[in-house]
Parts: structure tokens; sequence; C-alpha cells
């Protein structure tokens, strides 16, 4: 007999939802989801950086009618939320990454997929239906990283996400303390077989580290985009931004922002992406579309960051605890009460449209 599982409707906010998720995992991919780089004072940040900034509500404005739509790279969403690249959505669900593309579609939403997913391009993609983004990591072999580009965009794929900020890993004690590894059912299709894993299992750290660091190019420089830019006709976003001077490099070389962190996982102490957002905006100045993700809990976090111009927020980890906690359903349950209360924050705001949220309604 299966076991049912857990009523998602009773979940009133993401905070139960991550309750239900971690209920769901093993400690290995608990540990794995969670974790943040050292100390995790970014991680933490990421999340008490919304909860300072404070907003200015207008009164008496028309909000019978409620509009949250928006659109990324010309692709229409439902609001002006994502879903963040993230690896190994196996460890939370059987469905995988398939399950994820699946809820993206159905709340008119886009999924990033991630080069470490457990699933292959392809078959993200026909669940997708044109609803996602492929992330790439540049590896040192250029032909291997040619190759999944050209998969991406045979799957559907409306735009090639390449995150900047990880030429090696950062150091996640747990991962480090426990020896993370993933189990013996799951691989990584798109970079890795699984006798190819098996061959950096070792009797101390991370598996997927100790994979890494052989794997991800790290001489590649700003120079360098324009091979990246042969290889596709995608629009390349780079993710993992924090600074004006960068922001402003990326839109000189054609390519759309994505203010990130990596959700703490990477370089301790950085700043927030929220923190980081405003001076990218100004240097950006309209030349590209900006997007962010880290520490969004709350559709008030959403607001705010719209607010002070980004195009779209993404969600990491907060996907991966409803992937947890009932898979499609799960990230469909997440999305459903992210939106909610996203309209709710814009009507109490006086603001109709996501067009009416402008700075002035956020106090730093």
């Amino acid at each position: 007999m299966t076991t049912p599982g857990p009523d998602l409707t009773r979940a009133v906010n993401l905070a139960d939802l991550e309750t239900l998720g971690r209920a769901a995992l093993d400690r290995n991919a608990l540990e794995y989801y969670a974790s943040g780089a050292n100390d995790e004072h970014t991680l933490r940040g990421n999340h008490a950086a919304y909860a300072r900034a404070r907003l200015r509500p207008r009164m008496l404005a028309d909000v019978s009618r409620m509009d949250t739509t928006t659109s990324v790279l010309g692709l229409p969403l439902g609001s002006p939320i994502g879903i963040a690249p993230s690896a190994f959505h196996g460890l939370a669900h059987p469905d995988a990454e398939r399950a994820t593309a699946r809820a993206a579609h159905a709340r008119s939403s886009v999924m990033t997929l991630s080069t470490f997913s457990n699933t292959p391009i392809a078959t993200v993609g026909a669940d997708a239906q044109g609803r996602f983004w492929f992330q790439l990591y540049l590896l040192r072999d250029r032909e291997l990283s040619r190759q999944t580009i050209e998969q991406a965009e045979a799957a559907g794929a409306r735009a090639l996400v390449f995150t900047v900020d990880a030429p090696y890993l950062g150091r996640r004690e747990a991962n480090e303390r426990h020896r993370f590894a993933l189990p013996a059912h799951l691989s990584a299709p798109n970079v890795a077989t699984r006798d190819s894993l098996a061959q950096v299992e070792t009797d101390s750290g991370s598996q997927l580290a100790n994979y890494f660091q052989h794997l991800v190019d790290k001489a590649f420089t700003w120079r360098d985009l324009d091979w990246l830019r042969g290889q596709t006709r995608l629009p390349i976003v780079l993710k993992g931004i924090l600074t004006a001077e960068d922001a402003h490099l990326a839109a000189e070389h054609g390519c759309h922002v994505w203010v990130s962190n990596h959700g703490g996982r990477q370089l301790d102490t950085a700043i927030s992406s929220f923190e980081a957002l405003p001076e990218i905006v100004d240097t950006v100045a309209g030349r590209t579309e900006i997007y962010l993700d880290g520490g969004i809990t709350r559709g008030t976090d959403v607001l705010k960051a719209v607010a002070l111009g980004a195009r779209a927020v993404f969600l990491g980890r907060a996907a991966l605890w409803g992937l947890a906690a009932g898979g499609q359903a799960g990230v469909e349950r997440t999305l459903t009460l992210l939106e909610d209360e996203f309209r709710l924050a814009m009507a109490l705001c006086g603001a109709a449209r996501v067009g009416d949220l402008t700075p002035a309604l956020v106090r730093l």
C-alpha cells in the first residue's frame, strides 16, 4: 500500500513547506540542499536583507483588478517568480527535474535547468514545453560544453544561464564532514557517467567538490565570452554578478545580469543579492534585463526586489523543499503561495500592475 503524502493545502506559507520538505529528506540530501559556505553568514544575510528593507505603501489606489503578469526575454510569466538552477533534484523526489519542469509549465513560470541535473536535458525540455532556461558550467572540455549547449537549444531552452561565480566550489562544511555523495541510483547525465562519479568517491570530502575541481574551466575570463557567444543563438545571462563593475562589463558584452551569491554557498561574508541590486540597476541603466535570487521566502520579498529593478526573482531552496514535500504538486504549491502573497502585497501597496512597482515603495 502506498503511504499518502502530506496534505499540501495545510501549508500556508513557504516555511510550512520547508518543514514538510526537510522531514522527507535523508541526511545526505538535506545537508546538501541546506548548507552554505563556511560560517553561513551570507546564507543568513540573504534572508535578513529583505526584513531590513521597509515598505512605503500608497493609499486610495484602484486595486480592484490585479495583474501580476510580466515577461522575461519575451517569455510571458504569470508572475515575476521563476525557479533557479539547483543540482540533483533526484535527491528530493523520484520524478526529479521532470516534476519541477511540469510545475513551472503549469504555473506559467520558468525553470532553469542545472548542468548537474539528474535528468537528461531533452527529457526535461519535453516536460517544460518551452518554459525553461539552461544553466551552464563551462567545462575544461570545450567540446563537451558545446555539445551540452547544442542539446539545450534542441530541447527548447529559451536562454543560456552561465554561472560565473564558481571556478571552484565554496567550502560547504557539512558536505565535507559527512562526505556528500550521490546515491547509486542517481547520476549527472549531462556531464558524468555513474562510473566516472564513482572514481572520485573518496574517504574524505564531498564527492561533488572532488569531481567539480577537475571539471570546470578556471581560466575563463571576460575575453572568452566571444567564444561562448559563438556557440549559441540564445540570449546569455551571467549568473553570479554582485557588483556594479561586473554588471557594467556584462552589459558591454551584450549579456543579461543575474544578481546572485549562489545562495550563500560560495564566498561567505559576500554581500547579499538584495543589497547588491540597487547599484547594479543604476549601472545597467536599462541596457539588459536583471534577475535576482537568494533568500526569497515571502511575497513582500518579491515585491521589494521587483520595485528596486529586478525583472524577475528566482527560487532555489524554496522550490526544492516543495519538491521534497510533494513532487510536482509541492513545487506548484510553492509558486502558488508566493504568487498569492505577492498579489496581496501589491494591492496593499497601492500597485495594481507589476509596472506600478517603483523604488519609491522601498526604504533601505
